[in-house]
Order: C-alpha cells, then structure tokens, then sequence
C-alpha cells in the first residue's frame, strides 16, 4: 500500500533519521482505535513495598499421547493423566495443549505481499507451529555414505514439509556449526543442506570414515611379517592390545565432541521459548565399552560415558529440547563381512568369524542403547533399524508438533541435586506417553559451579543468530548498501576489533514499525508516549558477533499524529558496517521497552542487491539484479 512518512516529536538516543518514503509495505491488519488513557489491559497493577512476595519454584513438562495407532490424541484435560513425582501424586497448576498447523489454517492464512528490492519482513504468510525443528547432521560420528543418503532423504521430506513449519539445520564435525536457521521455506532449507557448508565430509575419528568398517588392523600386517616366530604370539597380542586402546580413545574423543556440541546447542536452544524437538542423524556411541576377555589386559579398553550422557540429557531436558535420535545406517550388517573385508580376516582365523559378529551385535545395541537414554530423558523418541530416514523424521515431526505441557510445584522444594522421578498415568487404556522420566534437582537460577544464572531477555532471545523471527512487533526494513568500501564504522557502532577488520561496507536500514502492537500511554496533554530500541547485528558464518549498532527512540506523538502512525506506520533509520569480504548475516530487531515485544529478522549479505542494481529497479520495475 501506498506509505507517508510519520514524524514524530521526542527524544532520540543517539541518532534519529526520518528517510524518505521507500514504498515499504506494512502488513494490512483490523483497524484499531487510539487506547484510552487508562492502564492497558495486559499491564499489572502497582505494588505496595509492602506486599509480601514468595518465588514459588514449577516445574515445567512436555507429553506426547498417542492412541493404538500412533497417533496424536487431542482434546485432553488436566483431569486426564495423572502426575506423580517420587511417588507423590501432584496437582497441575497449568496444562496447556499444542497443535500441528492444520491444512484449513494454512488456506486460510493471508499471502506475503510483494516486496521490492532489498525489503524484508517478518511477517509470516503461514500460521506458525508452536515448536521449533532442529536437523543435526552429524558428519563426526556417521559414515560418509550414509551420510550421502541422509542428505537424499531429508531433500526429500522438504519437497513436502508442512507449510509454517519452523526448522533449522546445524551440523557436527569437531565442532557444531549452523548451516541455516530457522525458517519455514523449503526452498531456503534445501539450499542449506546442498550448501558448501554442508558437503559430506568423513570422519577423523572413525576407523573408516567412508564405511563405517574396519581398517587393516596394524597386528595382521605384524603376524604375516613375523610368520612362525616363536614371539609372533606375544608382538600381535601387544598390538591388538594398543589398537583396543586407540579406537576406545578416539570414541571416548568422538563422545566428548558430540557431547559438547549437545551442550552448546541446549544452551543456544534455551533462549528460545516454547519446545524444541532436536532430530539428530547418527551412528552414535556407546555407553560403555565393556572389558575383552581377548585381550591381555581386558579392562585397558574399556570406558563408561554413562555420567556425562546424563549431564547433556539433564541440560537439554531444562532447556526444553527432546532429544529424536535417527540411526543414519538404516538397516545394516556387521561391514566386516563384506566381500573386501571377510576373505582376508577371517580365512586364517575362523573363529573371529563369530567373535566379529558378537562384537558387531554387542556394539550396536550399545549404540542404540545411548540412542534410547538421550530420547528417553529429555521426552523424544529413537529410530533405528529401518531405512525409512523420511518417514522417521515425518515422525519426529508430528510428535514433537503435537503435545501437552504441564506445570506443577514440586513436593520437595529442596534442590539439592538429587534426581527426582517422575511418572505420567494416563487414564485411559492403550494410550503411550513419551515425556521426560525425571530431573535433577538443581537450583534452576544457578549454575553448576555456583554462579547466578542471568535471565534471557525477550530481546536476546530474538536477536540470536539463526534464531527464529518473532513476530510481536511487525516491521519491514529496506537495506541499502553503500557501492564505495569505508575504513571506519559509523559512531555508535560497536565492532569487535578482533573480528572486524576494513576494508567495511557500509548498510543504510530503513525500518517502518507497524505500532499497533506498540504500548503508548497518553500523557496530561493527550500526546502518546513510548519507547523503542531498533538493534541491528552482524554476524560471521561462525556465528560469532562483529558489530553491533543500536539506538532507542523516545516517542511523544499528538493524538492526529498517532492516529496517522497507527495507519501508515513509523519510520527510523540507522547504519551499521560489515567486513566488505567474507560471510556474514544481519540481524535485525525491534524491541518496546514498555510491554517488552520484540520483532526481528535475519538477512544473509550475500543476498542483497547492489544499490545501482535496486536504482535499475525502481526506475525499471524489473527485478533486482546482483
């Protein structure tokens, strides 16, 4: 529709720059009338310094039900499933149930308008599904060939990912790193997985990272060498000894890694509200490497990550992610078997025909075993033994889419550590709850070693890299950027010096606010007032913060003012610099002080315009060239 610049009187920290009408389009919305003067509806009364305050702790769970067909059982009351915690039963404070998108909602959602040449918004054409998807494509513990089918499965389930469905994709080699963050456009996700980013890679810590299988052993080559030695016996049975000892090193570093990365990501995850359902590809690790009764010292090998498994499900679990891990091999055999490999190992020694088989079970069951833990605490579910890697994840999906939370105060108030079971019984027959079985009580406001854990701000929430765009606050922003390189940031920017360094380029942000979701209270003379933080951030591919720029707006609008505002939308400028080479993305938001909502957007560099190429544009009306 066609805009007309608002201006306002009032107060702008540091810099306030009304542009020129730049043809941004706020989305249309129900007309909406001036608030009156009185406190608005969702604000809270004031309170006496004498009111006697008490932090009453809840504890906070997520439940699926399904029926005898695996499928979501909707419609459920509190009154339905009883909840017991260490054996005590206890009474829900809150229930509240969750919903996949429908196709009737997804028809009936009004259609993205047509922008022009670098103009974004955040506004979201589909309804929004209350969870967030993560895939994790994990490269560190997943042969490289079935890491190639696992990319051919996942192109295929986002030909038909349902519409407003959020997902991101993030991927694990020594380190976590995000390939795309959440978004709902298959396109855009499609082109994450086929990214450069996101080549198939092979393992430094598996035995054979294209396989899966087993190398030449170094004590095969040793016992061909040394033939009828009378010390061939003890030099093989050293070697075998040392190469036990190095593949359970490089699993306990494989562990260690993936661990880490399940950490980082709990932590990331816990900024953002509601449920996330982390649909992790992988071969996985044991739990345990038992003591071999083959070696000559059976315990040398053996190790227990049973402890730390623990302590990422209890962190995942607290930051309200459920763990749905997906067995990348499908459905396999022991590769030892195979045509290259078994002639050779097994024709001068037929017993390891046997003992390679019983070993190849024991390993895969522990694996399993380490998939089902991770699921089974923090309320997902595993898959394995099964080729379907879409039809899993469509699972995964509709589970995690599909659920309960629940909160109640637990009957032991006392946190300290201890693990505290708790059990769901549903009353009815036949229904199967997938939840988390328990938490350790840990003081939810402090860290492991003793520090106050800092609150996230709604703010910090919306302004993490990747992240998904909230949609409190609708705006457009119009980015232009400047053709000629500078070697200075604009004032009032905040680089980081060790990751920004010039030449920069220069990007000129064009936001119009829709307010009506803005609180304005009117002041003795009738003028509206609020305040306003407009942040934009850069980010490296490595998800790392170069520059910030940041600037609050203190608005005091007449009643014609406002009233035109609430019509045609508010207008603010800012500038903030990148690195002129190199992958980086902006983030952009949008924050009321006064009721605490927030809007915000994520916009690659690489996808905008040069400003010749949006000047063609304007004065053409064709597309925008790069």
């Amino acid at each position: 529709m066609t805009t007309h610049p608002v201006f306002c009187s009032g107060r702008v920290r540091p810099v306030l720059c009304l542009a020129a009408v730049l043809g941004l389009a706020v989305v249309p919305a129900q007309p909406q009338t001036a608030p009156a003067q009185s406190a608005p509806a969702d604000s809270k009364p004031a309170r006496s310094p004498y009111d006697l305050q008490v932090h009453v702790p809840l504890v906070a769970e997520d439940v699926v039900v399904l029926d005898r067909d695996n499928q979501p059982v909707h419609g459920l009351k509190a009154s339905d499933l009883t909840v017991i915690e260490d054996g005590k039963p206890v009474t829900l404070r809150t229930f509240e149930e969750h919903s996949a998108v429908t196709a009737q909602q997804t028809a009936a959602a009004p259609k993205l308008p047509k922008l022009g040449p670098n103009i974004f918004t955040n506004f979201t054409p589909a309804p929004v599904n209350s969870s967030l998807n993560i895939l994790l494509l994990d490269a560190l513990n997943t042969p490289m060939k079935d890491q190639a089918y696992v990319r051919q499965q996942m192109l295929k389930y986002l030909k038909t990912l349902p519409p407003g469905m959020r997902m991101a994709i993030f991927g694990l080699s020594s380190r976590l790193y995000i390939l795309q963050g959440f978004t709902s456009d298959p396109e855009v996700l499609k082109a994450a997985i086929d990214s450069k980013r996101g080549t198939i890679r092979g393992s430094h810590l598996m035995d054979d990272p294209v396989s899966g299988g087993p190398v030449d052993q170094m004590s095969d080559f040793v016992a061909d060498a040394m033939g009828n030695d009378p010390n061939a016996a003890a030099v093989v049975a050293n070697m075998q000894q040392f190469e036990a000892e190095t593949q359970t090193f490089q699993t306990t570093l494989r562990m260690q890694y993936t661990l880490e990365a399940m950490n980082q990501l709990a932590r990331y995850l816990s900024g953002l509200p509601g449920r996330k359902n982390l649909i992790w590809f992988s071969g996985s690790f044991p739990l345990n490497i038992m003591p071999d009764g083959s070696l000559p010292n059976p315990f040398g090998a053996m190790a227990n990550y049973a402890d730390d498994v623990r302590g990422t499900t209890d962190l995942l679990a607290r930051s309200q992610v459920a763990v749905y891990p997906v067995d990348a091999r499908g459905l396999f055999t022991n590769p030892a078997m195979s045509a290259s490999q078994s002639g050779k190992n097994f024709a001068r020694n037929p017993q390891a025909f046997a003992a390679s088989d019983a070993k190849f079970f024991q390993q895969t069951a522990a694996e399993h075993g380490t998939m089902d833990v991770m699921a089974e605490d923090t309320g997902g579910k595993a898959f394995y033994n099964t080729n379907g890697l879409k039809e899993a994840v469509e699972k995964a999906v509709s589970f995690g889419s599909n659920y309960y939370t629940f909160s109640y105060t637990p009957p032991n108030r006392k946190w300290n550590g201890g693990y505290r079971k708790i059990e769901i019984k549903p009353n009815h027959e036949g229904w199967r709850l997938y939840y988390r079985k328990g938490y350790f009580a840990d003081d939810p406001d402090v860290e492991k070693h003793g520090q106050r854990v800092l609150p996230v701000s709604a703010m910090q929430s919306a302004m993490l890299r990747g992240g998904p765009n909230p949609t409190q606050l609708m705006f457009d922003v119009q980015v232009v950027p400047n053709d000629a390189t500078v070697d200075k940031v604009s004032e009032g920017g905040k680089p980081d010096p060790k990751l920004m360094k010039p030449p920069y380029r220069s990007y000129s942000l064009d936001y119009l606010l829709d307010i009506r979701n803005v609180r304005m209270t009117a002041n003795s003379d009738g003028a509206y007032q609020g305040s306003i933080e407009f942040v934009a951030l850069v980010y490296n591919a490595e998800g790392e913060r170069v520059n910030i720029a940041g600037s609050t707006m203190d608005i005091t609008l007449r009643p014609d003012r406002y009233a035109q505002a609430l019509t045609h939308g508010l207008r603010f400028s800012q500038r903030i610099e990148a690195p002129a080479k190199g992958e980086y993305f902006l983030r952009i938001g949008v924050h009321d002080l006064t009721s605490d909502r927030v809007g915000a957007i994520e916009i690659p560099v690489s996808s905008l315009k040069s400003k010749q190429a949006m000047v063609q544009a304007a004065s053409t009306g064709a597309p925008a060239k790069q």
